[in-house]
């Protein structure tokens, strides 16, 4: 349960966090910083996808079975970093 936790529901944070910010009207938070806030979010998470790449890459060389994990969290960091691309 604390795998999935670490792997699967923080990083799942990290993208609710996005949209949430991202569909928010512009009333409420305004146009810029709603923009920087998101940009800033999906700026955070391409970092972490970065670390998480690396960690990853760093057990498959070493054929630990757990690896898989670290990709997992990857592909769902980096769901926020296409997201700000699609829609800037």
């Amino acid at each position: 349960m604390k795998r999935i936790a670490n792997h699967i529901i923080i990083p799942a944070m990290m993208t609710v966090l996005f949209f949430s910010v991202a569909l928010t009207p512009v009333e409420v938070l305004g146009c810029f910083l709603r923009g920087l806030v998101a940009f800033l979010i999906a700026l955070i998470s391409g970092l972490a996808a970065l670390v998480m790449v690396m960690i990853g890459l760093k057990g498959r060389v070493r054929h630990d079975k757990n690896s898989i994990w670290w990709v997992l969290s990857t592909l769902i960091l980096v769901i926020p970093v296409i997201a700000m691309i699609i829609l800037a």
